[in-house]
């Protein structure tokens, strides 16, 4: 490793996208804060709340798979800036909504899968266009800035929108999310970006859909990299979707823990994960010794997992923030490597199969861990968790690792 001397990562387009991520992450934050208190403040039901947030990940499971084809024929700028500015309206009118009157629960169901519905398109658009936007051979310093922006966010606007709830009220706050979108997409209108274009010049149709999808499968058939990492990512979130409920209630229920000591779980991971975003930042990796290095943290962190139940409380934050900050250090050799090596023109609709993938697993891993979670002890439902992603990291990573090592060690691009 060796501190990066690469091009310039912060250009004027950088610039912009990263501004404008700052904007919609705080307005989200504190409008998410918000709103979640506001429903439960107004049912006084967890299950009303729940629901709320499950029929949220009914778009982002739907929604890439029929708007994927289109956006690689079409600016995905201008799904972008478009989103932002539908989701500012939303915001904004709802604030406006709620100054004057009530909104009954399945308004808020109604309106809470429409605002999912946008939220996936722009996932969607963002994550197709922000490889576009780094600078050639900076993907790793990009990547590092990314994800270490809404954790930082994250720290700063939770208190400070439970101080604005308390004080200027719910209204106001989503109206402020609004106009944090809206600046957003000021922001992200002045971006400049060469994009390809295949057009709509004859029209979209069904057959033409179908057409797309089957391009887009027919790639990943033939890159088994590709679906190797895409599988594992996909066993390895679904599984730790699935134990946050269990952790739960291992702390509500072991002697000496308490929901006050789980919280500190969060600052333990943002602590490693700011200071994983850092060291990418600084130091860079050769491309050769990327595989060696993800498949390393991978086993570490699958190992901790195992055994955090099993340790001392306070060996339990340490274990917490060594996997924040083996995890974001993955993530971002990941997203750099795989986002560089897929082709332009068929981004949008891999990074759908890849959201799809995780989604579906996610939904399934978490009613069986649920299950072993009410039939064994929950330190040793941890450890099984644990364990499946250890199988998966061999399964995906390391008897294809040919494949795998491949998109991690791409050269990198002439000058």
């Amino acid at each position: 490793m060796s501190k990066s001397k690469g091009p310039r990562l912060w250009t004027k387009n950088f610039s912009l996208i990263t501004l404008a991520t700052a904007l919609g992450a705080m307005g989200g934050i504190a409008g998410g804060f918000a709103l979640s208190f506001f429903v439960f403040d107004e049912t006084g039901s967890t299950l009303a709340s729940a629901l709320i947030l499950a029929i949220q990940v009914i778009p982002y499971v739907l929604i890439p798979l029929f708007v994927a084809p289109i956006m690689d024929r079409l600016p995905r700028k201008t799904f972008l800036v478009c989103g932002d500015i539908a989701n500012g309206v939303m915001y904004t009118a709802l604030g406006l909504y709620l100054c004057f009157f009530q909104l009954p629960y399945i308004g808020y169901l109604c309106l809470s899968l429409l605002l999912s519905c946008l939220g996936a398109i722009d996932s969607l658009a963002y994550n197709s266009l922000y490889p576009l936007l780094i600078p050639e051979n900076a993907e790793q310093k990009g990547y590092a800035v990314a994800s270490m922006l809404y954790p930082v966010l994250q720290v700063i606007m939770a208190p400070l929108a439970a101080v604005l709830l308390d004080t200027l009220g719910v209204a106001w706050l989503l109206m402020m999310q609004g106009g944090m979108c809206i600046l957003a997409a000021v922001t992200e209108s002045f971006i400049r970006v060469k994009e390809e274009k295949r057009g709509l010049e004859k029209g979209y149709s069904i057959t033409l859909w179908a057409q797309d999808i089957k391009e887009g499968l027919q790639y990943l058939k033939k890159e088994k990299g590709l679906r190797s990492i895409f599988s594992y990512m996909s066993v390895s979130n679904g599984v730790a979707q699935g134990y946050s409920p269990i952790l739960v209630a291992f702390f509500r229920t072991a002697p000496g823990l308490s929901a006050a000591l789980y919280a500190f779980f969060s600052v333990a991971e943002f602590a490693g994960r700011t200071l994983g975003s850092l060291l990418q930042y600084r130091i860079k990796i050769p491309s050769r010794k990327k595989y060696s290095i993800v498949f390393g943290i991978y086993t570490i962190y699958e190992i901790m997992d195992m055994c955090l139940l099993w340790i001392p409380y306070p060996l339990m934050l340490v274990n917490r923030g060594i996997c924040g900050f083996l995890g974001n250090n993955s993530a971002i050799l990941r997203n750099a490597a795989v986002q560089r090596y897929i082709p332009d023109h068929l981004r949008s609709r891999v990074n759908a199969f890849n959201e799809m993938m995780i989604m579906a697993a996610g939904c399934l891993l978490s009613l069986v861990i649920g299950a072993l979670g009410e039939i064994m002890d929950y330190r040793l439902c941890m450890s099984i968790c644990g364990g499946i992603s250890m199988l998966g990291c061999l399964l995906f990573i390391w008897l294809p690792r040919k494949h795998v090592r491949r998109i991690y060690e791409q050269p990198p691009a002439a000058p």
